[in-house]
């Protein structure tokens, strides 16, 4: 048995695992909305186009597409956030109730918007809709106490039944360090992994088992600039487990696939799964840590729940919108082509 064969073999038993895992999700729960129209004619009002509305879509974004993207890897993920009692909160509830993901973790409220990011897709008839504009629609401010604790509290009552939690902080204040903290007062010093996507604030939390933050957040992070110089990149890494004091690190890199810190092993140049003519990278952050803290929850090593998800990073990134990956297309990715590193 060639040493590629095994090692598919070893990552197809991790994946056929995940029905087995229960992953808690903290996380900003955000609403993709996909507003679609074809091209009717220039305005005379002003040198715009006139869009003649064809459909609207909403769909998990955000931290709500993390656990979207573990429940279609087959995990059993419960989600712990807060939507407002509006139209894109009710569609988010609608989307989990849909593909059965308990909806009791998360908390709503009618003082608080729920983030809608809304793309317009513009295009002819019979041509692929290119975005013209986003719109972001965010709460005017961060949960108060009452809300945090209740975030907090229903977490813990999750993690108590949960194999691993997943963190998904986009800045909209569901997912602070403080919440964290409170959460997981009974659970410090377990084997549970944590894992961490923060866009803005990485530095500040702790006790977090490992990270997957892209190369532009670390760059913000560590005030420096690393380009395509590898030696800078791993000792950004290094910098990152240090102070952070991470078991393991992802550093995702678009199309130049991604780098894992494997603890106190040596870095690994893992190159993009598939083809480089990326058509979306919309959401596939998300997909990313999902499938890395369910490789982890599993059992598996960073190297090898980094090379899972990047095979589902590289999946995702060639559908149009906000996606998810399924188990069964990531066992195929795998069948297709075993995983590969760059040397160094």
């Amino acid at each position: 048995m060639s040493r590629s064969y095994q090692a598919a073999d070893h990552l197809r038993k991790i994946v056929e695992s995940f029905p087995r895992l229960t992953i808690t999700v903290l996380g900003d729960m955000v609403a993709d909305e996909f507003v679609i129209g074809e091209i009717s004619r220039v305005s005379r009002e002003a040198p715009v186009l006139i869009l003649r509305h064809r459909e609207r879509v909403v769909v998990p974004g955000g931290g709500a597409n993390a656990a979207n993207n573990l429940a279609d890897l087959g995990v059993n993920v419960l989600p712990v956030g807060i939507v407002g009692n509006d139209d894109p909160g009710r569609l988010l509830l609608r989307a989990f109730r849909h593909k059965q993901i308990p909806v009791t973790g998360i908390l709503k409220d009618k003082n608080h918007a729920t983030t809608t990011k809304t793309r317009i897709l513009a295009g002819m008839p019979h041509t692929w809709r290119q975005q013209v504009v986003r719109i972001d629609r965010e709460p005017e401010a961060t949960p108060d106490q009452h809300l945090s604790r209740e975030l907090a509290l229903a977490t813990r009552e999750y993690l108590r039944i949960s194999d691993g939690l997943l963190i998904s902080d986009y800045g909209y204040g569901a997912a602070t360090p403080g919440i964290l903290n409170a959460a997981r007062g009974r659970t410090r010093g377990s084997a549970m992994p944590i894992v961490l996507d923060s866009r803005h604030r990485m530095l500040e939390f702790s006790g977090i088992t490992a990270a997957t933050p892209n190369q532009p957040e670390v760059e913000e992070a560590l005030e420096m600039e690393i380009g395509q110089d590898w030696k800078k990149l791993c000792s950004a890494g290094e910098a990152i487990i240090s102070r952070m004091g991470l078991g393991a690190l992802v550093i995702t890199r678009g199309r130049d696939g991604m780098v894992a810190f494997p603890g106190k092993h040596k870095p690994v140049d893992i190159p993009i799964s598939g083809s480089d003519e990326v058509t979306d990278v919309t959401g596939a952050g998300d997909t990313v840590i999902a499938t890395f803290t369910a490789a982890l929850a599993a059992g598996a090593s960073a190297e090898d729940a980094a090379h899972l998800a990047n095979y589902a990073g590289g999946i995702v990134v060639m559908k149009r919108g906000t996606a998810t990956v399924s188990r069964q297309e990531l066992l195929e990715a795998i069948e297709k082509s075993p995983p590969a590193v760059r040397a160094h």
